[in-house]
């Protein structure tokens, strides 16, 4: 697909798979912009190739709730208890979607896909780790945000604080308040 798209982007997105009934693997109770709302669906993570003049999906992965996860404290046992008769390996816990996204990043650039941007909504922007991981790779992004994200300028540095000698020694702080990304 690389030749056939030329991609000057990777966009990142997810996709919910309304469902209902107990048969399908890693149904819960989530947000999906399919239906706009929480309810009962799957949601799956998704990579593609896009260009001005084409696109196409060249990764997915199934996002696995909490209540899915036999180590989370959030396990619902009724769930746990099909995770086998749904062919879900004994290793396969829950891992973030912004996670998911970085790992099928990587595995593209495995392949050699190189586009020289990144671009998801703010269901992922508004996580530092991810945007962080774009950083630590060296890949440009475009990422939504929504208005609740702070940041510091480029130029802000953490200070050290006075320590008294007792109790833990406190962590730099930043002698500014971030600033709202709106």
């Amino acid at each position: 697909m690389v030749p056939a798209i030329n991609p000057t982007a990777l966009i990142i997105d997810d996709t919910g798979l309304l469902k209902d009934g107990d048969a399908s693997v890693c149904v819960s109770r989530q947000y999906t912009g399919t239906a706009g709302k929480v309810t009962n669906c799957q949601a799956g993570v998704s990579l593609h190739l896009a260009s001005d003049t084409a696109s196409a999906a060249i990764d997915w992965r199934l996002f696995l709730p909490r209540s899915w996860d036999p180590a989370s404290p959030q396990a619902d046992l009724a769930k746990v208890a099909r995770r086998e008769r749904c062919g879900i390996p004994p290793d396969v816990g829950h891992v973030e979607k912004w996670q998911l996204a970085l790992d099928m990043t990587d595995e593209s650039r495995f392949w050699s896909v190189d586009a020289p941007l990144v671009v998801a909504d703010g269901g992922y922007g508004d996580t530092a780790a991810f945007r962080l991981g774009l950083e630590e790779r060296g890949l440009h992004y475009v990422v939504g945000t929504s208005t609740t994200v702070t940041a510091h300028t480029h130029d802000a540095t953490p200070c050290p604080s006075s320590h008294s000698g007792r109790g833990r020694p406190p962590q730099p702080a930043y002698p500014q308040a971030p600033r709202s990304f709106k």
